[in-house]
């Protein structure tokens, strides 16, 4: 090349060096990611899919934008029940959902969401916080690529809707019922045949008869849902998930590699998630049991002593085969489940239950004398 050419060309170059350090530099230097996060539920549903994206919004915002977070309903990106490999694959970054959708994978998930006759919400938080559940966790995981935090809770959900009234087990025995996790377990011990769909497809499922009845979560997602038009017997308490907790899966490789601070902001997020999510529970689902009950004329029923004995025995058996035939990291959670349990129940009988029981005496509260 001619010295006169390549002086020209060197100062084309510079002038379009220059040029381009006064345009942004592009996000990926600047170390700013787009994240994808698919999710088990319908878009905007009150709880599980607002408090989703709440979890979302809060990693993009206490991440300065750093992680921008993009989330996907069920179907969008992933099926609704397809997250966990969605995320151990990395084709999504994280899930929201809930662990018990995914015991293909392990039982031992199970305990990370709800095993009936189990946690309340607070007791599911103090075992991962502060009772070792986190570490069985996060052993659990690993080998799935994922890192795993509590991010939601329902409070205590409802039993179900049925089409027809319980009075005895032999109610039970041939119904046709959606339930996920162990309750499948345990009410197919009862003669009950189980049939899992997400739950944007159980009102067409109950509408058509392919299912007699459904459980989904509480009175403020069953209502929205309309269960009410179809089967108007509601049952409580939903033993089987009487804490149930949602999680925020993410792509353990991708979470390792972020530094302190953000791994922090995920986890803070998620935590937030947890805390907003029981509580618009709480708030929402009183409500709308009164609306279910005063407008929709539901039959809100106790589920029957016997029912209710008869599916405890049943849990215990399921729990059982799980204790004695599972893998062994399920029974190692087993054991530290089971442990805390024991200690936990105690603290719960003493303080909110008896303060709960005592609530309920012939006294006003109103703020009105006489």
């Amino acid at each position: 090349m001619e010295r006169r050419k390549f002086i020209q060309g060197g100062a084309v170059a510079g002038v379009a060096v220059a040029a381009a350090s006064s345009f942004p530099t592009p996000a990926i230097s600047q170390g700013l990611q787009e994240w994808r996060m698919v999710t088990s539920w319908p878009k905007g549903l009150p709880g599980v899919g607002t408090g989703a994206q709440r979890v979302a919004d809060a990693i993009t915002t206490m991440s300065g934008g750093r992680i921008t977070v993009r989330l996907f309903a069920a179907g969008e990106l992933v099926p609704a029940f397809g997250g966990f490999d969605a995320v151990s694959q990395g084709t999504a970054d994280l899930c929201h959902d809930a662990s018990y959708y995914h015991l293909g994978k392990s039982e031992g998930f199970a305990f990370f969401t709800a095993f009936p006759w189990g946690f309340t919400a607070q007791e599911m938080s103090a075992w991962v916080h502060h009772g070792g559940g986190q570490a069985l966790w996060d052993e659990l995981a690993a080998p799935f690529n994922i890192k795993a935090f509590i991010a939601g809770n329902t409070g205590t959900q409802a039993f179900g809707w049925f089409k027809k009234e319980l009075r005895t087990v032999e109610d039970l025995k041939g119904l046709k019922f959606r339930t996920p996790g162990n309750q499948a377990k345990i009410l197919a011990k009862l003669g009950v045949t189980v049939i899992n769909v997400p739950g944007g497809e159980i009102f067409a499922a109950l509408q058509s008869g392919a299912i007699d009845g459904a459980e989904w979560i509480g009175p403020a997602n069953d209502l929205s849902f309309g269960f009410y038009q179809v089967a108007p017997f509601y049952y409580v308490p939903g033993y089987h998930e009487p804490g149930a907790a949602l999680q925020l899966m993410v792509n353990k490789p991708k979470y390792d590699a972020l530094p302190n601070d953000l791994k922090a902001v995920i986890r803070a997020a998620a935590q937030a998630g947890h805390d907003d999510c029981l509580a618009e529970y709480t708030a929402l689902n009183g409500p709308a049991l009164e609306t279910l009950v005063q407008r929709h004329n539901v039959q809100l029923r106790s589920l029957p002593r016997d029912i209710l004995i008869a599916c405890g025995n049943a849990a215990n058996e399921v729990l059982a085969d799980l204790r004695e035939g599972g893998d062994p990291m399920t029974r190692k959670i087993i054991t530290g489940y089971l442990d805390f349990r024991s200690k936990v129940m105690q603290g719960t009988r003493i303080n909110e239950q008896a303060y709960l029981n005592a609530r309920q005496l012939p006294f006003p509260h109103n703020g009105r004398r006489g």
